[in-house]
């Protein structure tokens, strides 16, 4: 009863003592954790001219800002979701893909001119490393373009993997 007493009044006071030796955390309020924003919303994936439906994507800002979350539902019946957030400690966005398929992606990159563009690397068919590179640019008529090119070859040639255009849901 002694120990349990002792545990119980010792407890509050060493929660108390680990958190305020925590060091302050940054918000995701800084520019840097907004330079994604513009993929949020509920979308209608198609071809350039919105004729052939991919799928839709419901992009979310989560986490009080910290986080991008998209889920995607293919029109062909495929899933998928990925976590996109500011990583301060690498200066970097970084995107993790799992989708229904099997395919898991870990891409990392940052805002270029417009575009976010974010690279890496995923196991092709037999197991081969692919290159993989995404860009998601916003478009003056409120669309975002995202471009994906696979390499096989480490990155001599380049082959179109998915030319989406995404239009809000009204």
């Amino acid at each position: 009863m002694r120990r349990a007493l002792g545990i119980a009044v010792f407890l509050p006071l060493f929660t108390s003592f680990s958190h305020a030796q925590q060091p302050a955390r940054a918000s995701c309020a800084g520019a840097e954790h907004r330079q994604f924003d513009f993929w949020a919303g509920d979308w209608e994936v198609t071809d350039s001219a919105g004729r052939t439906v991919y799928g839709t994507n419901r992009v979310n800002r989560e986490e009080g800002g910290c986080l991008i979350h998209e889920n995607w539902t293919g029109s062909r019946g495929g899933t998928g979701q990925s976590l996109n957030f500011f990583d301060p400690m690498q200066q970097q966005w970084e995107q993790v893909w799992v989708g229904s398929d099997g395919l898991v992606l870990q891409i990392t990159g940052g805002l270029r001119s417009t575009s976010m563009v974010l690279e890496g690397e995923a196991l092709g068919p037999g197991g081969a490393k692919v290159k993989q590179r995404a860009a998601w640019t916003p478009q003056p008529d409120g669309r975002v373009r995202q471009f994906w090119e696979q390499s096989v070859d480490g990155g001599t040639t380049w082959t179109v993997a998915f030319d989406g255009w995404y239009r809000r849901k009204p």
